[in-house]
């Protein structure tokens, strides 16, 4: 099932926003620059409706939905706040990610713990996008950082402290399907703590599950069944025993930098190319002369043929905008959430911006556009909306800037140069910034599922940080 298709199996008042409005004509392709934006308080994911004319939003404290079928004048045509503010321990808050399952909405959260809140499923009917009809709520006992819904399942993170199960649940019923644990594959993970291996994000094509795991990798996890899965295999999967010691000092770093930080996972519409996204930033440490230096740093989306799915093969990587400033407390540029349509690649790098990217030969990404504006916009995901005029549109959604509020923004779907781009650093490039490399994974682990394992990255490679898992290494209010 193709994700034109798996849109349209899964897929309060009204507040309407003001809009503001950007650029050209979509038919006229000119210098690369948004068509349009709407402010959306606390935007995070954006997902589309398969008529690619709706986008709907989660917003932390509640979801919005936006018109683009004028995608030069996005129109903010529904908000809800403050969900479920009638119950004792609402309102549903720390919402991050929402997912279409044809015309239901499912809208998942906390993201990140919060002890005494809500924690659960909204279901939500946007038949009529105007006027969402929320139809049912399913409570856990454990935070949800992120889901994906298909042929009325619904997929969710179960970062419960002990096991981290993938939990599938019915959207109908809200029965408990069935669930798969890492545990269940390799027992040695309970010695290392679970804040380490959370399950960040997760995508599923044709029943068959992608589980960015972070430090433990992406594993594949045929679904067909969820009472009785079958794990297929494991694409970098980490090493227990090394990760299974160490102080607090040095966990955080794990979790911080390469190796491993698998954070977002996404297949094309044929399911035969894997792109996973590693988070991931830089971290000062004394040299020998009681200078410092940087290791590690921003890190890339890696894409991997899956056409044999028990003998994946990497086949490259697409590097991060390099950073002024690349530790945890600075510029983030690292790889954030993207999505496939036909050969191009629509990618998110926080202050680093939105690119495009030509994958007609995955062993060769060709950049074709890039935009950003760092001091006003954080992107946290980029997706394929619809063909318009001449060409299609793509949306981008930004948590904000500091005072700088979030927004939807509408992109033109052709190649071009953001004309005068802001530097991110004097001379801006996608090039390594840290040339310390980083320590070389060790073998991988022996099961019962087959492994496809890669060295440690370098730098240059790239590397995955704290995205949905990364909710035990903050300190402070941030997000991702």
């Amino acid at each position: 099932m193709n994700r034109r298709q798996f849109l349209r199996v899964v897929g309060g008042t009204a507040l309407l926003g003001s809009v503001g409005t950007v650029g050209h004509s979509a038919a006229h392709p000119g210098p690369f620059e948004p068509l349009g934006s709407v402010d959306i308080d606390g935007a995070k994911e954006a997902v589309v409706s398969a008529d690619g004319q709706t986008v709907f939003v989660a917003a932390t404290t509640g979801y919005a939905v936006v018109d683009i079928s004028a995608p030069d004048r996005p129109e903010l045509i529904a908000e809800r706040r403050d969900l479920l503010a009638d119950r004792e321990d609402g309102p549903f808050r720390g919402i991050y990610d929402v997912k279409l399952d044809g015309e239901t909405l499912v809208v998942v959260g906390p993201a990140n713990p919060l002890p005494g809140s809500l924690s659960g499923v909204l279901v939500v009917d946007v038949s009529d996008p105007a006027s969402p009809d929320e139809i049912g709520f399913y409570e856990t006992d454990f935070p949800i950082h992120n889901c994906f819904a298909e042929d009325g399942r619904v997929y969710l993170t179960a970062n419960n402290g002990e096991d981290n199960p993938l939990v599938v649940l019915d959207i109908a019923s809200g029965d408990e399907l069935g669930r798969w644990s890492l545990l269940s594959e390799d027992d040695r993970w309970a010695d290392v703590r679970t804040t380490i291996w959370a399950i960040h994000d997760v995508w599923v094509q044709d029943e068959v599950a992608y589980v960015a795991h972070w430090d433990a990798g992406t594993w594949i996890v045929d679904m067909s069944n969820p009472a009785n899965p079958t794990t297929l295999t494991a694409l970098e999967p980490g090493d227990p025993e090394a990760l299974a010691s160490g102080t607090r000092t040095d966990l955080i770093r794990a979790g911080r930098t390469p190796p491993g930080n698998h954070h977002f996972v996404a297949t094309n519409d044929a399911g035969t190319l894997l792109g996973i996204g590693v988070e991931s930033w830089a971290y000062e440490v004394e040299t020998e002369d009681e200078a410092t230096e940087l290791v590690a740093g921003p890190s890339g989306v890696s894409l991997w043929d899956i056409s044999t799915l028990d003998d994946p093969t990497k086949l490259s990587t697409i590097d991060p905008p390099q950073s002024p400033d690349p530790t945890y407390g600075g510029v983030w540029t690292t790889a954030h959430n993207f999505d496939f349509h036909d050969d191009r690649l629509y990618t998110s790098w926080y202050r680093g911006g939105v690119k495009r990217h030509d994958i007609s030969d995955s062993s060769d990404p060709i950049e074709l556009a890039w935009w950003r504006d760092p001091d006003t916009a954080s992107f946290w995901t980029a997706q394929y909306a619809y063909p318009f005029a001449d060409e299609g549109v793509f949306v981008a959604s930004s948590w904000g800037v500091d005072d700088d509020a979030g927004a939807l923004y509408t992109f033109p779907d052709h190649t071009g140069e953001q004309l005068d781009p802001p530097t991110l650093v004097p001379e801006t490039t996608t090039e390594s910034l840290v040339q310390t490399a980083t320590p070389t994974a060790t073998e991988a682990p022996t099961t019962t599922a087959s492994r496809t394992e890669t060295p440690g990255f370098g730098l240059g490679v790239g590397v995955a940080g704290l995205g949905t898992a990364g909710w035990w290494y903050r300190t402070r209010g941030r997000g991702d």
